[in-house]
């Protein structure tokens, strides 16, 4: 058990019989899945029976694994309303494998004919990949390591592998349907297991390409990271401890597109639909309007507000300037930018979006939200840009929005205060920002990675990020962006 937790209170425990069969293995169990993927499964069933118990794997740590075996892999999950919190304990999962300590349980377990879906929540960097050209990167440690053993490290590395053990014992493949946000993340995650799958068989490659199914899906929820003093209070509220519940707002989305392993007919996947799961042809537009309305202006909440001295979500669009600017963002650069879902009226998504911003209940933290931004930054602010460049649509709010992105990773803010950087580039992109000695070689330098942007891009956004780098440490955020009104 984690230091600081309540010990003495009795841990919480399976109320509704046995854990699930499983049907389901799940690659990253955090936070996100929990408060969302899981709870419409576990109601699917609820609704429709079927057997589609979910085993979790944690890649790296066993902290999860350790959380949540003690009370038999059970968890609450605090829904953050603005009147007050309402309470579910969630008992869809039935084990937790940890990668790093036993990849053969893992691999077997996914091998297993009875998990007819493998979902994933690894974020952009877990899938080994450029996030410009979206192909595997072969020159990646993991994939590296992949290559050459057959105890796989890397997510792509697992898919495959239990892939190939299925193929051998004459299985179906499972589906494998990706959670994470990134563009077209069905057809990418296809790409990458294929190349990965080429290299190590062709025939294998072939088979996953012929049987295979690797459905495009759009999650949405906000989930605030758990913190102890989260857990503390629980335990004083219910006189249990449960050292793994999560929070989060009220509202969710889960769009997938239905296109899961033939092979098992009716028992290919649970009766999402049951739970309120959009099941579609075409996942895109919804994947598109969620990941710039709402991721890219989450990140530039999260990056501007930082800098602005602002903790929480919440306390940015509390603020009249950053809540102006973000409205504008929506209204004349994101919104103008694609074609949204038939139905869907996007002055009133965004307006929807804003009341969920502004709920005070979730401490949504601008530095969590900040973290891995060189991998997702070209799907959610950069894909945007390209557009209006092509439209010929200005695009002050979003170029500021970059130019906050360069001033954060370079590691101190505009006070000269040191900022925790959480990336995968995090070394590199400081590293470049040190070694540049004013606002123009810095954005030059940033600007020169083809692992983010594109050097067309690039060139044609310089001029207005080096104006908004120099604006930004001269003048800092709220001035800033007043003057883009």
């Amino acid at each position: 058990m984690e230091a600081g937790l309540p010990a003495d209170l009795p841990r919480l425990q399976r109320q509704n019989g046995p854990a699930p069969k499983p049907g389901i293995v799940h690659l990253g169990l955090g936070a996100f899945y929990r408060a969302h993927v899981a709870i419409y499964v576990e109601e699917a069933m609820e609704a429709s029976g079927g057997d589609w118990g979910i085993v979790g794997v944690s890649l790296q740590s066993p902290t999860m694994h350790d959380n949540l075996a003690p009370q038999d892999y059970v968890y609450t999950a605090e829904e953050l309303r603005p009147q007050g919190p309402f309470l579910r304990q969630v008992e869809i999962l039935s084990d937790v494998l940890v990668a790093r300590d036993d990849p053969e349980a893992v691999l077997r377990k996914m091998a297993d004919p009875g998990i007819r879906i493998v979902t994933l929540t690894i974020t952009e960097k877990g899938y080994c990949h450029d996030p410009a050209s979206g192909r595997l990167n072969l020159d990646h440690p993991d994939i590296v390591h992949d290559l050459e053993e057959e105890m796989p490290l890397s997510a792509p590395g697992y898919l495959v592998r239990a892939l190939e053990r299925r193929k051998a014992a004459g299985h179906p493949p499972f589906t494998v349907l990706t959670c994470d946000n990134l563009p077209d993340n069905g057809p990418l995650v296809r790409g990458i297991v294929l190349e990965l799958a080429e290299r190590i068989g062709p025939e294998l490659a072939q088979w996953i390409a012929s049987e295979g199914r690797f459905p495009a899906t759009m999650v949405d929820r906000i989930v605030p990271a758990t913190k102890p003093e989260d857990v503390e209070a629980l335990a004083a509220r219910t006189g249990r401890l449960d050292a793994a519940p999560v929070t989060h707002e009220p509202f969710r989305q889960w769009v997938v597109e239905d296109d899961f392993v033939s092979a098992y007919g009716n028992a290919a996947r649970p009766d999402l639909a049951a739970s309120g799961v959009e099941l579609v042809d075409n996942v895109t537009p919804y994947e598109r309007m969620k990941l710039r309305m709402l991721n890219g202006t989450h990140s530039a909440l999260a990056y501007l507000g930082y800098l602005a001295g602002m903790e929480t979500i919440s306390e940015t669009v509390a603020d009249t300037v950053l809540a102006g600017y973000v409205k504008r963002l929506w209204r004349t650069e994101i919104a103008p930018s694609f074609d949204a879902p038939q139905g869907i009226d996007l002055a009133a998504y965004a307006d929807a979006l804003f009341s969920r911003y502004a709920n005070p209940a979730i401490r949504h933290r601008t530095w969590q939200i900040a973290m891995d931004g060189s991998q997702k930054l070209p799907q959610r602010i950069l894909a945007t840009l390209h557009d209006n460049i092509a439209r010929d649509t200005p695009s002050p709010g979003l170029t500021a929005a970059v130019a906050a992105w360069m001033i954060y990773v370079g590691g101190t803010d505009l006070s000269g205060r040191q900022i925790d950087v959480r990336d995968p580039m995090a070394e590199r992109l400081r590293s470049l920002s040190e070694g540049a000695e004013n606002a123009a070689e810095k954005v030059r330098a940033f600007l020169d990675i083809r692992d983010i942007f594109d050097a067309d891009l690039a060139e044609t956004l310089r001029p207005g990020l080096i104006d908004a780098y120099e604006g930004l440490r001269a003048n800092g955020v709220r001035r800033t962006l007043e003057e883009l009104q």
